[in-house]
């Protein structure tokens, strides 16, 4: 079962059907897309939306969407992304069009490193930030986290960052 956790602003919960359209949105903007895989078809949205409850099953952990507590629709997403290829969960977020400049990714972001530490029993997570990424990684520097050795990710550098364990 997919948990809800709230911050101050935010419900981070399961996704619902009815964020598909949202997220496919996301899914075909060049500009929001060029550091995560770049621009997907509707049916590849679905299928990498349909995919991440399988990680969910599979790992016992996922990506949350974020909810504004005074909306109803899906802001972004956050959490733990997990694939076989890597040797440890990242911690990602990324936000929908119109949810930027708030600083929700960066509270979201605070939130999920909480409920891995205290939930999940994790130790503190890590991040991939394309260098040319800078608004991520001004989140980055607002969560607090440290530089790791620079490496490659889809093929392309990455800047990679060690967050520290929440209080």
């Amino acid at each position: 079962m997919i948990p809800v956790l709230e911050s101050e602003r935010l419900i981070l919960r399961a996704w619902r059907r009815e964020d598909f359209p949202a997220y496919a949105v996301f899914c075909a903007d060049p500009e929001r897309t060029r550091y995560s895989g770049g621009v997907k078809t509707d049916f590849q949205a679905w299928t990498s939306f349909a995919a991440g409850f399988g990680e969910w099953a599979l790992n016992g952990y996922g990506m949350f969407a974020v909810q504004p507590k005074d909306g109803s629709e899906a802001a972004g997403y956050a959490g733990l992304w997990h694939p076989p290829m890597l040797d440890e969960p990242e911690l990602a977020w990324g936000l929908f069009e119109g949810f930027e400049g708030r600083g929700y990714a960066t509270e979201a972001a605070r939130r999920v490193q909480l409920w891995a530490a205290r939930e999940l029993n994790l130790p503190p997570l890590m991040s991939f930030v394309h260098p040319d990424n800078l608004l991520s990684q001004a989140v980055i520097k607002r969560l607090g986290a440290s530089p790791l050795p620079p490496t490659e990710l889809r093929g392309e550098p990455r800047l990679r960052f060690r967050h520290v364990l929440p209080v």
